[in-house]
């Protein structure tokens, strides 16, 4: 499955890009917005996964930004859909097969730190794996990585100061903080919202876990940012909405994307 993306991939777009971008619900619009873009769909594929969840394009897209050559995955798997973690791992190993030496994440995120606020963008800075697999389960090749790999520096350290820095020189606000990996499709209880504060979760999602392990597995250095679309269960006095979610990336997505912009011109 990986050879047939590497494959598809390569046969429309020669250049090897540089750069992954995984693009997270409703914040696709990176993608367009590339130079010299190309297009793969996932369903063009053969045996690779096709991403059914709402604001989620479904395709490669290859293409320079800020005069690097990258490849954008408009539209993620998720453990929800039924996807095994395997699938869920796989584009990471085809960025990486391409050449992909440096890893960008998006997502939407619900917010459990009672000091942040929908809008708000965080810096991830490590993670709580609490989907129930993962995605390293199974034989191990060891053409990607190690049996055993380290997950200290899962978000590289570098990065996460570059981002910073570009943002402060754009005058975006960040937040640091932990993602806590929630399998879904359920929205988390206020209950357990309370637990993840206590054990140290600023944000949660359904997403980028599996990925960055993935991404970690295979010696990529990765940087994520989280987009606070809501805020988590029992936050507020009121239901979570998905439509909450896309409209509010929607709103959002420019500054985002403009940040994500400058941080792959300095790499």
């Amino acid at each position: 499955m990986i050879q047939n993306a590497v494959d598809a991939i390569r046969a429309v777009a020669g250049a090897r890009p540089s750069v992954g971008l995984i693009l997270g619900s409703g914040l696709g619009g990176l993608a367009d917005v590339l130079e010299d873009a190309s297009f793969v769909e996932y369903a063009s594929i053969p045996g690779f996964p096709v991403s059914t969840a709402p604001g989620h394009a479904g395709r490669f897209v290859l293409g320079r930004l800020a005069g690097h050559g990258v490849v954008c995955m408009q539209g993620r798997f998720h453990f929800y859909e039924g996807h095994p973690m395997s699938h869920i791992a796989a584009p990471v190993r085809v960025m990486k097969a391409l050449g992909v030496e440096t890893l960008l994440v998006t997502n939407a995120c619900g917010g459990v730190n009672l000091d942040f606020q929908v809008g708000d963008l965080m810096v991830i800075d490590d993670h709580i794996n609490f989907m129930g697999a993962n995605p390293l389960t199974g034989p191990n090749d060891a053409g990607f990585g190690p049996r055993f790999c380290d997950m200290t520096y899962a978000y590289t350290p570098a990065l996460r100061r570059l981002a910073d820095e570009v943002a402060a020189a754009q005058g975006v606000a960040l937040r640091h903080g932990v993602y806590l990996g929630y399998m879904g499709p359920s929205y988390e209880t206020p209950a357990e919202i309370r637990a993840f504060r206590v054990l140290g979760a600023d944000a949660v999602g359904m997403s980028t876990v599996p990925e960055v392990i993935v991404a970690s597995h295979c010696g990529l250095p990765v940087l994520a940012i989280s987009l606070v679309t809501n805020m988590a269960a029992g936050v507020l006095e009121k239901k979570l909405d998905e439509n909450e979610v896309i409209e509010t990336a929607a709103t959002r997505a420019k500054v985002l994307e403009r940040l994500v912009t400058g941080i792959v011109e300095r790499l």
